[in-house]
């Protein structure tokens, strides 16, 4: 490979339709100047991403306790991390997280549990709360709930759901060495029976768990094959207990490839402020939004802190995006 790396032509490539390889996007990390490839995914961003900015929440509906072994959350019950474990919190709270929600400014509500999935009477449970929450508030409807079958998406999708979310995390040759109770394989056979069924799709991940250039590339095609809507980003926040809990914090330039990347692979779906939003300073933040970040999640998050919605809706107009208006 030459060690000129011509990101402009690259850039050109993308806006007209085009796509990067998984060795040129490999180059582009080792060899180009990064303000150059920060530039180039800015203009994308712009180009081909919304610039409309709009926020998710969540409810964590069922917490801790959890069968899985992954080595970066605190709710495993593998790990000694003192997190708070509930278990369902019913219809009710659901609908009043929802509620609360849309009047902060979320245009969508994440239902979210912990576990490996859920077994039939949870998936009714969960029909019940999508119902109660349709019949409250306009507030889009989404769920993080592990591993689902066809059978049980055809039940969520009944009542009301329409998007799907569910992490591939890292890329899929690096998801072993973090988490052995399963595998990226059931993670997209779960997402695959989502799209068939018309399900919209969130699906991101967490960076800084000690992936390579490589690795970081391959989950970025990883992605581009699921084909998401919306692409959380989350930077990983080491907690105590976990076996990550000694990983140094990623810096912002990192962080800033990471961004770039992610946009220059899939130049189009939402990339979404998650997980890590909080320990980023506002000027960080502001240049996470200049390189690729054009949706957010806000407000309570599972176990760790949660952005501000006054603080990122006020970065995201500054950055120049139109917000979404509050859903009632």
């Amino acid at each position: 490979m030459s060690d000129e790396i011509d990101v402009s032509a690259l850039r050109d490539r993308v806006l007209a339709g085009g796509e990067i390889t998984p060795a040129e996007a490999l180059g582009i990390l080792a060899k180009a100047p990064r303000a150059a490839f920060h530039e180039a995914a800015h203009v994308i961003t712009e180009r081909l991403a919304s610039r409309s900015f709009d926020f998710c929440a969540i409810v964590s509906a069922r917490q801790g306790r959890c069968g899985e072994d992954c080595k970066w959350c605190a709710q495993s019950a593998y790990w000694r991390t003192g997190c708070e474990s509930h278990g369902w919190i019913g219809a009710d709270d659901c609908a009043a997280a929802a509620i609360a929600a849309a009047a902060d400014g979320a245009q969508r509500i994440g239902i979210v549990t912990s576990g490996r999935g859920q077994t039939d009477r949870q998936i009714e449970e969960i029909v019940a709360a999508l119902r109660t929450i349709t019949a409250r508030s306009r507030i889009g409807l989404c769920a993080s709930l592990g591993l689902l079958t066809e059978a049980q998406l055809v039940r969520l999708k009944e009542a009301g759901l329409t998007r799907i979310h569910c992490n591939l995390e890292t890329a899929p040759s690096r998801f072993g060495a973090l988490c052995t109770t399963h595998r990226p394989e059931d993670k997209f056979a779960t997402l695959r029976a989502a799209k068939r069924l018309g399900f919209r799709i969130c699906c991101g991940g967490i960076i800084g768990m000690g992936e390579t250039d490589e690795q970081l590339v391959e989950f970025a095609f990883a992605l581009k094959e699921v084909g998401p809507d919306s692409i959380p980003v989350n930077i990983l926040h080491p907690i105590p207990g976990t076996p990550l809990a000694h990983v140094r914090p990623l810096d912002i330039e990192r962080i800033l490839d990471a961004i770039a990347l992610l946009r220059f692979v899939n130049p189009r779906p939402s990339l979404r402020f998650a997980g890590g939003r909080r320990d980023l300073t506002d000027d960080e933040a502001r240049r996470c939004l200049h390189v690729g970040i054009n949706a957010g999640i806000a407000g309570p998050l599972l176990t760790t802190p949660g952005a501000i919605y006054a603080d990122d809706r006020a970065l995201a107009q500054e950055s120049g995006y139109a917000v979404l208006p509050r859903s009632a």
